[in-house]
């Protein structure tokens, strides 16, 4: 077979899959019915976990709707059946709530933790294929996701299947979300080490320099001693402040070139060359507040203050991009 034969034979493969695929989806909107709504307000009113279960792709496909149940508001996990049937069954409670997962409805490492489901009190919610399969007619609930055919040429591989549990799965998981009025700044709670966590949840006093490293001296040093102190602290920058700790200004490494271009005297006192009124925000402002707000300013460095505006730490816009805020 020559390259261009190849090239187009793969071209056409591909475009045949996914238009099998994309057929799947759609169908799968007329199929949604009453048991859909039914089996996600039992979901809604779990009062333990969503335990969901799966072998083989549907396994993989039911990881993935766990994880995302589980990010969206829903505290859900993956329990392999094949495990559950050794030991790991005793994850489950009685407050849990099943959905498993099966085209056929009769694969036997989930069917054989039908009886132990049932004899425990646990509410079973299966997604299949066959409304006529064991699983399905052992279930509180049953919800039929069946398609035309699978994208494997051979009808064999579940594909299509598989791909319309999965937008299901999503469809369960962002009706729950809207259900709960599940917010942002859940989400991010839920994802903390993702950027959007980091932007919503992180706040300036987890970032921010204070104590020992906060930079801080008296109006009447000199600006030779506080370079001592910038360079020291390795912060470009030092507040000012006074017996009382109440903030007077900061001084920064443009305040400095600016004193060198009027020639000020480097034993000059540092409040007469000192920039006064400088930014400040509150502990509790959000780091991505304090981004903007640098931004806005053209300025890379805030002081935090308390509700008395006395200052506690400093902000650097090099520890925002650490984070990862920025």
């Amino acid at each position: 077979m020559s390259d261009s034969n190849l090239e187009q034979q793969i071209l056409t493969s591909a475009e045949r899959v996914i238009d099998i695929e994309t057929l799947a989806v759609t169908n799968l909107k007329q199929q949604l019915d009453k048991t859909f709504v039914a089996a996600c307000r039992k979901l809604l009113n779990c009062q333990g976990k969503v335990v969901v279960i799966g072998m083989g792709k549907s396994g993989h496909i039911g990881s993935k709707m766990a994880a995302t149940l589980a990010s969206t508001g829903t505290p859900a996990f993956f329990v392999h059946p094949a495990e559950a049937s050794h030991g790991d069954l005793g994850m489950i409670g009685e407050l849990d709530v099943v959905i498993a997962l099966s085209n056929s409805g009769e694969t036997h490492e989930v069917t054989a933790l039908l009886p132990v489901i049932k004899r425990r009190g646990i509410e079973l919610i299966s997604i299949t294929g066959n409304d006529n399969s064991s699983l399905a007619k052992a279930s509180d609930l049953h919800i039929k996701v069946q398609v035309e055919q699978e994208a494997c040429p051979h009808n064999l591989a579940p594909t299509a299947s598989t791909t319309a549990v999965l937008a299901l799965g999503d469809a369960i998981a962002v009706s729950l979300l809207e259900a709960r009025g599940f917010t942002p700044d859940d989400f991010a709670l839920s994802h903390p080490g993702g950027s959007l966590g980091k932007r919503l949840i992180l706040q300036v006093d987890d970032l921010m320099h204070s104590g020992s490293t906060f930079p801080s001296v008296k109006p009447d040093i000199s600006i030779r001693n506080a370079l001592f102190e910038m360079t020291d602290k390795r912060m470009g920058m030092t507040t000012v402040t006074d017996k009382q700790g109440n903030l007077l200004g900061i001084f920064t490494d443009g305040d400095l070139r600016r004193a060198f271009e009027r020639d000020v005297d480097i034993d000059a006192p540092i409040e007469d060359v000192m920039t006064k009124g400088c930014k400040t925000v509150k502990t509790q402002t959000l780091a991505v507040d304090a981004v903007n707000l640098m931004e806005e300013s053209s300025i890379t460095s805030l002081i935090v203050v308390d509700s008395d505006e006395k200052p506690l730490g400093v902000i650097h816009m090099h520890d925002l991009l650490k984070a990862g805020v920025v």
